[in-house]
C-alpha cells in the first residue's frame, strides 16, 4: 500500500460519512414534509450535523451543515431542483439552517475533540506511570524491559517493539516484545527528532541501512505493510541505545501523544541504564573495599598471631642456649614444652590458613569413612593436652552410638578447633564437656530422615553475647572481649569448622549452653556399623 493512498483513506472515510448522513437526513425531511405534512422540516438536518460532529469532528460537521443548506434549497425549496429561491422568507430559513448547523457542528465537534484529548491524555498518563513504576520497582533494567516494551506496544499501537544497545547499527537486542523472533534488516526508517521546550517532536525519514537482526546472521525482512520507527536513548549527550518499533502503514505515523510516550520511555530507560551502571560501579568499588579490608584484617591477625609465638620460641630458645646458665633437667623440660606449645600454635594457625584457602576455592574433597566417635574425641583431646594444661574435659560419648561417616582428617581438625576455642576463651578454671547423641534422641528437628549424630562441646565459662552467636562462624569475626592481651585470635578457627563440617555433609551451630557458657553443636552423618563374622 503506497503512502498517497494511506493519506487519502481518512478523507474518503469522512466524505462517505457526510454523504450518508445527508442522505438519511434528506429521507427523514421528505417523510416529515410529504407524509406527515410538516410545513418546514429543515431542522432534521441538524441531527445529521450533530451525528457527523460526534463521529468525525468539526470540519466534517461544518461541511455537513453546508451540504444540508444546499440539499434543502435544491430539493425542498420552491422552485425545486434549482438553487434559486422564489420566496424571500425561504432565504431566512435557509440561512438560519446554515448558521445554526455550522454553530452546532463546531460546538459538537469541539466537545468531541475535548473528550478525545482528555481520553488521550489519560491514556498517556497511565502509560507513562506504568513505565515509570515498572522501571522503578524492578531490580535491574533488563528485568523491567519486557513489561515496559509490551506496554509501549499496546499504548502506542505498534505491532512490535524492541530495544538495542549502542548506535543504530547495533546487532545485539537487549529486550524484545516478540522474544526469540528475528528482527528485520531496516534500510529506511523514521527517527524521532525531539525539540527543546514544549515544541512537539517530529519524525525524520532516514535512509541508512540498520541491521538490528539476531546475532546469528539471519535477520528477517521488513514487511511492505509495516513502517519502522526509532527513538534514540540518550544519557548526558551520549547515545546508549535505541527503541525500535514496527507499525502498520494503515495507522500512519504515531500521533503527538504517542510520540510523547515513546520519548518519555526512552528517557526513563536511559536513566535506568545509567542507574544500573552506577550501581555496578558502586558494587565493584564495595567489593574492592571489602577485599582490601579482609586483606588488612588477615595481615593484622596473622602477623600478630605469628609474632607472639615466635617471640616466645625465640625467648625460650635463647634461654636454653645461654652458656652462662646451667638449667636443671626439670626446668629444661618445661622450657622445651613451652617451645613445643608455641610451635603447635603456629602449626594450627598455618593449618587454618591453608584450610580456609581450600574452602573458599571449593577444593575440599572429603574421603569419608565410618569411624567410632569416641575414638575420634579421645584422639582430639589427646592432641590438645599441651593447650589444655591439664584442664578437666568431661567426655560423655557412649560406645553404643552409631559410627559417623566423616573424613578422619577433617573431623580431627573440627574437634581440635572447637576444643581449642573453648580452652582459649572459657577461662582457666572452666570445665569443658563433650557429649553426643543420635538423631533419634535429639530434641532438634532435622531437615531430613538421614541418621545423624550430634556432638556438643560446651563449657561453664562466660559465654558470648546473644547478638554475637549468628556471626561466630564468619571469617575474621572476633567477639569483642576485654583483657584478651596477646591471645586475641585470628577469627578463622570456627570459620574453618563450618567449612569442613559442611564439606562432610554436616552442620554446625552455636548457642548458649546448659552450663551457662558457649555450646557448639556439630551434626554429622551416621552409618551402620558392619557386622562382625561369627
Amino acid at each position: 500500500m503506497d503512502t498517497s493512498r494511506e493519506r487519502w483513506l481518512p478523507i474518503a472515510r469522512d466524505a462517505a460519512l457526510v454523504v450518508g448522513a445527508l442522505a438519511l437526513a434528506t429521507a427523514l425531511v421528505y417523510v416529515l414534509e410529504s407524509v406527515v405534512a410538516l410545513p418546514d422540516a429543515s431542522p432534521a438536518y441538524l441531527l445529521a450535523v450533530v451525528a457527523v460532529a460526534v463521529v468525525a469532528g468539526t470540519i466534517p460537521a461544518v461541511l455537513t451543515a453546508v451540504g444540508a443548506f444546499l440539499s434543502y434549497d435544491f430539493l425542498f425549496t420552491d422552485p425545486r431542483f434549482t438553487f434559486r429561491v422564489a420566496d424571500a422568507t425561504e432565504w431566512v430559513t435557509l440561512l438560519l439552517l446554515l448558521v445554526v448547523g455550522i454553530v452546532v457542528g463546531r460546538l459538537a465537534g469541539r466537545e468531541r475533540d475535548r473528550a478525545e484529548s482528555a481520553s488521550a491524555g489519560e491514556r498517556e498518563a497511565r502509560a507513562l506511570f506504568g513505565v515509570s513504576r515498572t522501571l522503578a520497582t524492578a531490580p535491574t533494567t533488563a528485568e523491567a524491559l519486557p513489561a515496559v516494551l509490551e506496554r509501549l506496544r499496546e499504548d502506542t499501537r505498534m505491532s512490535r517493539v524492541w530495544v538495542t544497545d549502542g548506535d543504530a547499527s547495533a546487532d545485539r537486542i537487549v529486550a524484545d516484545s516478540h522474544a526469540g523472533a528475528a528482527a528485520p534488516t531496516i534500510a529506511v526508517h523514521d527517527v524521532l527528532s525531539r525539540k527543546p521546550g514544549d515544541e512537539p517532536a517530529t519524525w525524520v525519514r532516514v535512509h541508512a541501512p540498520a541491521r538490528v537482526g539476531r546475532s546469528d546472521g539471519r535477520p528477517a525482512e521488513l514487511r511492505p505493510t509495516d513502517s519502522a520507527y526509532r527513538v534514540t536513548i540518550d544519557v548526558d549527550g551520549a547515545t546508549r541505545g535505541s527503541i525500535w518499533a514496527l507499525r502498520s502503514r494503515k495507522l500512519g505515523p504515531p500521533i503527538r501523544g504517542e510520540n510523547r510516550v515513546l520519548a518519555a520511555a526512552a528517557d526513563q530507560i536511559g536513566r535506568s541504564m545509567e542507574r544500573d551502571r552506577l550501581l555496578q560501579e558502586a558494587t565493584s568499588a564495595e567489593v574492592v573495599r571489602r577485599g582490601d579490608a579482609l586483606k588488612s584484617a588477615l595481615l593484622d591477625s596473622v602477623s600478630h598471631d605469628l609474632r607472639t609465638p615466635l617471640a616466645s620460641i625465640r625467648a625460650a630458645a635463647g634461654t636454653l642456649m645461654d652458656p652462662d646458665v646451667s638449667w636443671p633437667a626439670d626446668e629444661r623440660r618445661q622450657i622445651a614444652a613451652s617451645i613445643d606449645r608455641e610451635a603447635e600454635r603456629l602449626n594450627r594457625l598455618v593449618s587454618d590458613l591453608l584450610d580456609m584457602t581450600r574452602i573458599e576455592a571449593g577444593e575440599l574433597r572429603p574421603d569419608a569413612a565410618l569411624f567410632a566417635l569416641r575414638d575420634l574425641v579421645d584422639d582430639a583431646v589427646a592432641r590438645l593436652n599441651v593447650v589444655l594444661h591439664g584442664r578437666e574435659v568431661r567426655i560423655d560419648v557412649a560406645d553404643s552410638l552409631p559410627p559417623v561417616l566423616v573424613d578422619e582428617v577433617f573431623i580431627g581438625q573440627v574437634l581440635t578447633n572447637v576444643l581449642d576455642n573453648a580452652a582459649k576463651y572459657a577461662g582457666p578454671s572452666a570445665v569443658i564437656a563433650v557429649s553426643a547423641v543420635s538423631s533419634a534422641g535429639a530434641s532438634s528437628v532435622l531437615a531430613d530422615a538421614t541418621p545423624r549424630v550430634i556432638i556438643t562441646i560446651d563449657d561453664d565459662g562466660p559465654g558470648v553475647p546473644d547478638e554475637a552467636l549468628p556471626r561466630l562462624f564468619d571469617k575474621f569475626y572476633r567477639v569483642p572481649r576485654s583483657g584478651e592481651g596477646a591471645r586475641r585470635g585470628t577469627g578463622m578457627g570456627l570459620a574453618v569448622v563450618r567449612g569442613l563440617t559442611e564439606a562432610m555433609g554436616g552442620t554446625v551451630e552455636a548457642r548458649r549452653g546448659m552450663r551457662g557458657g558457649l555450646a557448639v553443636d556439630v551434626t554429622l552423618r551416621a552409618g551402620r556399623a558392619p557386622e562382625l563374622p561369627r
